[in-house]
């Protein structure tokens, strides 16, 4: 099923940006859904924003609303998570995501609806 490289974290001072790259080894089928997730120390994995690969729909966990934006590549098979306005609460070890379940009403926002992961890349927000 191929792999999930991420890649572009980094340390960054509160009210910067950064841009995550996640890049799949093989194509994926279309119809299922990308997505970010990040872990901080001693908190479970939580969603951050999830996509489809034609960019017709979006989803942003209210935390991020308005200084994440989520996209695709479709020829380089990458996702991007554009982050802006940083804040020292979005430390966190980030991680890419693909589902095995199809968005169809609700996108999908459990761990335990994405099959396949990246290693994570650390992003830490100093303050």
């Amino acid at each position: 099923q191929g792999q999930l490289v991420e890649s572009g974290g980094g340390l960054m001072q509160a009210g910067g940006s950064l841009t995550l790259s996640c890049v799949a080894s093989e194509r994926t089928l279309r119809r299922y859904t990308m997505a970010w997730f990040r872990q901080a120390p001693g908190n479970e994995r939580e969603f951050v924003a999830a996509i489809i690969w034609s960019g017709d729909k979006r989803h942003y966990a209210d935390s991020v609303k308005g200084r994440f934006t989520i996209s695709t590549n479709d020829p380089k098979n990458t996702v991007y998570l554009q982050m802006n306005s940083l804040k020292p609460e979005d430390t966190a070890v980030y991680y890419c995501a693909r589902s095995y379940v199809i968005w169809r009403v609700t996108p999908p926002l459990s761990v335990d609806d994405y099959g396949y992961w990246g290693q994570g890349t650390q992003v830490t927000v100093s303050s």
